[in-house]
């Protein structure tokens, strides 16, 4: 089996391209959607034991832990070291299950795949893209962002131009679902020829 790591910037159409790789058949693990699942479940007596007034109902509420891990790198590598043994072992069990499906292909949906070091853990490097005009416009129609904030959360992510020259499929957004659909099955067919490269 080849596991494809998909990344790209907010507003590039990574949710959308995770979305038609599921519709090719393709196991696809989302790291946001565990990350919620387990601050839902196993994560929150932890977070909560750590930073006190950071759950509700049995539940961590992200904007009051974010709030108080936001700004304190010390509090944000406690968080982390609670968090990641837990993500660490959803990504294995979903590994492990599309393995034994027989699934030619699998894909894990990292947003910050590069900034973690993700790529080394994968066997190839899909990245989302789209012009930039297009990803400002996508991303300031969502209710909750502003200018600032988004100029604040690209100041933290790595350059899209980085991530297309480390890259080793790019899926462009910029014109619609049908050349993305086209743009997956070629890499679904092109991947299983490659050899295997992750640790």
């Amino acid at each position: 089996m080849r596991v494809l790591g998909l990344t790209g910037s907010m507003g590039m159409g990574k949710s959308t391209t995770a979305k038609l790789f599921a519709e090719e058949g393709v196991p696809v693990y989302d790291a946001d959607a565990t990350v919620h699942l387990i601050y839902e479940n196993e994560a929150a007596p932890a977070i909560e034991a750590a930073f006190p007034g950071t759950t509700d109902n049995g539940r961590v509420d992200r904007q009051k832990l974010s709030a108080r891990v936001v700004h304190d790198p010390a509090a944000m590598k406690r968080l982390e070291a609670i968090v990641h043994p837990m993500l660490k072992a959803h990504h294995q069990k979903f590994l492990d299950e599309a393995e034994q499906s027989g699934a030619p292909v699998a894909v894990v949906d990292v947003p910050l795949l590069f900034e973690t070091g993700g790529d080394a853990r994968v066997d190839a490097v899909v990245v989302v893209t789209t012009a930039e005009d297009i990803q400002r416009e996508r991303l300031l129609a969502r209710k909750t962002m502003t200018p600032e904030k988004l100029d604040a959360i690209l100041a933290r992510q790595m350059p899209d131009a980085e991530k297309r020259r480390r890259a080793d499929f790019i899926v462009d957004t910029s014109h619609g679902l049908e050349p993305v659909r086209a743009r997956i099955r070629d890499i679904l067919r092109e991947v299983v020829t490659m050899p295997k490269r992750r640790g």
